[in-house]
């Protein structure tokens, strides 16, 4: 059930609805398209808003977590959320403050991706025939079926060269050295188009998005005004950096993704575990779904007590995208590993046939098998930076073999990079 923002919350005043009260609350609003009247209808009516995904890989990132919370808030305050998947817009790629050109993507690629990202929003909303269950939808519907000359006619014209230039997303790119292209140019126009399709579809009156996406949420209300005289509404939500300035999912080993095939729940529970003790208030409003006079006092704790709150964020936003028993099992894991200074068998593990380890298996090897590092050379740095451990005990000898002899009680070999980072290596 939602929580009651009663005084935790900034501007509480300001909102009526639950949903923008909630919003304000946990810290989602950046930017609102006439708030007072959306605000007013979405106290009055059932709203249907949406959200766009482009499919750019086989799976989200962390960085997409914002958004679906904005519609798992939604549809939990009684309104419709619909996920549209951008089967045609991911052809093309959104432009919108990115320093080049997206790689351009086939339709095969494309089919792969959105196989890979649609079964997350089944983990995180509700799905069904109910009047506010998700409604998930792909844009190459209707955009694959367009005529170009005949869209050109009915909606181009509604865009002024003058308004597509002056937007910062548009002027930042053409100050680089490579410049925005004649087909990203056109991602604004098919984005403001989707809303007035969904709009008319599915009587969608809301579109949101991160910051970066104001300009093409702006435009699409604005058409859906001037091609059909519908009243039609915009909320961002900020972006967000960590309080040292990185990205959010983004870690030095690449994105935190939201697929257990691309990074498992142990080590994504992880990511959330490393936040900076700054962050953790913050993310637990937005990436949980505890009650804010629960976060109120993990917010009050200091010094290592701090490390709870971190274990508590890491735990309920793992469940939110893997479920319960995986954030327990991370939770429990990483509790063995690192409290007891021992190792658990769910820990990554990589099997090396026993043949290699009987006759020895180089460190650097082991190191490239389990992914600490990309080839030899960077292992051996790994090694001589005196981050290496095997079975917990440091080692900075390149040279280092592993043998049977390495083999302990569990049956398993443990490398650890750093201390973060820890795999099992099995023989079989």
């Amino acid at each position: 059930m939602p929580t009651e923002p009663t005084e935790h919350g900034i501007a509480m005043a300001q909102y009526k609805s639950e949903f923008m009260q909630i919003l304000a609350a946990r810290g989602f609003i950046q930017d609102v398209t006439e708030p007072d009247e959306l605000d007013k209808l979405l106290s009055t009516e059932t709203v249907t808003g949406y959200i766009g995904f482009d499919a750019t890989a086989t799976s989200l990132h962390a960085g997409s977590l914002i958004p679906i919370m904005l519609l798992y808030w939604l549809q939990q305050t009684g309104h419709r959320p619909i996920v549209l998947l951008g089967g045609a817009t991911s052809k093309v790629g959104d432009p919108s403050f990115k320093e080049e050109m997206r790689q351009l993507l086939d339709d095969e690629s494309i089919a792969n991706n959105i196989r890979g990202i649609g079964d997350t929003f089944a983990r995180v909303l509700r799905v069904g025939e109910g009047a506010t269950d998700v409604v998930i939808v792909n844009n190459e519907d209707w955009l694959g079926n367009v005529k170009y000359l005949d869209f050109l006619r009915d909606y181009g014209r509604h865009f002024t060269m003058s308004r597509m230039l002056s937007m910062e997303s548009v002027k930042q790119r053409l100050d680089r050295e490579q410049s925005l292209t004649f087909l990203e140019f056109n991602y604004m126009i098919l984005q403001a188009y989707d809303f007035v399709e969904l709009n008319r579809k599915f009587g969608c009156q809301l579109q949101m998005g991160g910051s970066d996406q104001w300009g093409n949420i702006v435009n699409g209300v604005d058409l859906g005004r001037r091609v059909d005289g519908a009243q039609l509404y915009g909320l961002t939500t900020p972006l967000l950096t960590t309080s040292s300035g990185k990205k959010m999912g983004k870690t030095e080993d690449g994105a935190v993704w939201l697929n257990a095939d691309r990074l498992s729940p142990y080590d994504y529970w992880q990511y959330w575990r490393n936040s900076e003790d700054g962050d953790v208030a913050r993310f637990l409003k937005l990436y949980t779904t505890m009650p804010l006079d629960e976060i109120a006092r993990l917010e009050a704790l200091d010094g290592s007590e701090i490390n709870e709150a971190k274990k508590i964020l890491a735990t309920e936003a793992t469940a939110i995208i893997h479920g319960r028993e995986a954030a327990d099992k991370a939770c429990a894991t990483a509790e063995e590993t690192f409290a007891g200074g021992g190792h658990s068998l769910d820990l990554l593990t990589v099997e090396i046939p026993s043949g290699e380890i009987k006759s020895g298996l180089g460190l650097l090897s082991a190191n490239v098998a389990v992914g600490f590092a990309s080839s030899n050379s960077d292992a051996r740095r790994l090694i001589k930076g005196g981050g290496m451990r095997v079975n917990d005990k440091q080692v900075t000898d390149e040279r280092t073999v592993l043998t049977n002899a390495d083999i302990n009680t569990d049956g398993v070999i443990k490398l650890s990079a750093g201390k973060k980072r820890h795999a099992l290596i099995k023989p079989v």
